[in-house]
C-alpha cells in the first residue's frame, strides 16, 4: 500500500477537565506528506504542543484519530515501540543525558532495538559527521555549547531512521544566530533524508524557513499556507500583528498611521495573499 500521507489526524479532539473543561484540540484534520518541512504555530494555549503530543503517541485524544505512516494509532498495542521506531523528537531543553557525551546520547534510543553493535555505532558516527559534530563525540553536554547540543539531540532524534521527527520549539531557547543555524541543520536533513519535520514554534523567522504553516487557535486549525516569498510573508506577519488588525478592521487610530495610498495598496495586496 502506498502512503498519501505521512501524518493524518481526522477529527481530533483532546479535553481536559470533569468540570469546567477545556478543549485543548477541538475537531483538528489535517493531512502531512512524506518529506514535507511543516510549522506549527499559534498563540499559548492555541494547542500546538498538545497536538505534537499526539501525533508522537505521548498523549491519547478523547476522540478522532491519529495516522502516522499508515498506522492507526488507536490500534497500536505497544506504544513505546512504535516510538522507538516511527518517531523521532527534539524538545526545546534539548534534555541530553548530562553524564553521557555525545557519542552515547545519539546511541541510547538504539540500544535495545535489533540492530547489532558494530552497526550501531557505526551509525552514531556517521548522525554525529552529518550534524558536523564528528569533533566532539567525546564532549559531555556541558562542555558544548546551546546550538551544539541542540544538533547532538537532532542527531539523536533521527538514530533510528524516524519517519518522522517532531520539534518542539528546538530554537526557543537558543540566541538568534545559533537558532539559525539549527534550522538550516533540519532543512538540510529534511532534503537529504526525505524526513518529514513538523516544528512548532512561536519565531516567524523559522515558519519562514518551512514549506507551510499551520496556524492555530483555540483548539483549531485558524488557516495555513505555504510559504512564499519574504515579501508576501512579511505581509502575513502584518495581517496577525495588532496593527494590522485594527486596520483591517478599520480602526480609524491605526488607519491614520497610513495615508491614503498607502492603505489601498495594502488591500490590494492582502487580497491577493489572504
Amino acid at each position: 500500500m502506498t502512503t498519501k500521507y505521512i501524518i493524518e489526524t481526522q477529527d481530533l479532539t483532546k479535553i481536559y477537565g470533569n468540570g469546567a473543561q477545556v478543549h485543548a484540540l477541538d475537531g483538528v484534520s489535517i493531512q502531512i506528506a512524506k518529506g514535507e518541512f511543516v510549522a506549527v504555530m499559534g498563540p499559548s494555549g492555541s494547542g500546538k504542543s498538545t497536538l505534537l503530543n499526539m501525533l508522537g503517541a505521548l498523549d491519547r485524544p478523547t476522540s478522532g484519530r491519529v495516522l502516522i505512516n499508515d498506522q492507526d494509532l488507536t490500534q497500536v498495542k505497544d506504544l513505546d515501540r512504535f516510538r522507538a521506531r516511527t518517531v523521532g523528537f527534539v524538545f526545546q531543553l534539548h534534555n541530553l543525558i548530562p553524564t553521557l557525551n555525545a557519542f552515547e546520547n545519539v546511541e541510547v534510543p538504539m540500544i535495545g532495538q535489533p540492530i547489532r553493535r558494530k552497526e550501531r555505532r557505526q551509525r552514531t558516527q556517521e548522525l554525529l559527521e552529518m550534524v558536523g559534530l564528528g569533533d566532539r563525540m567525546h564532549h559531555l553536554p556541558n562542555q558544548l555549547s546551546g546550538g551544539q547540543r541542540q544538533r547532538i539531540a537532532i542527531a539523536r532524534s533521527l538514530a533510528n531512521k524516524p519517519a518522522v521527527v517532531l520539534a518542539d520549539e528546538p530554537t526557543g531557547n537558543l540566541d538568534s544566530q545559533s537558532g539559525s543555524e539549527v534550522i538550516r541543520l533540519m532543512q538540510r536533513l529534511n532534503d537529504e533524508l526525505e524526513t518529514t519535520f513538523v516544528i512548532v514554534t512561536h519565531d516567524q523567522a523559522v515558519a519562514r524557513q518551512t514549506d507551510r504553516v499551520l496556524v492555530m487557535q483555540d483548539g483549531h486549525i485558524a488557516r495555513e499556507h505555504l510559504v512564499g516569498s519574504p515579501y508576501e510573508e512579511d505581509l502575513k506577519a502584518f495581517v496577525d500583528s495588532g496593527i494590522g488588525r485594527a486596520i483591517l478592521n478599520g480602526d480609524q487610530k491605526a488607519v491614520h498611521c497610513l495615508d491614503e495610498r498607502e492603505y489601498e495598496m495594502l488591500q490590494r495586496v492582502l487580497q491577493t495573499i489572504t
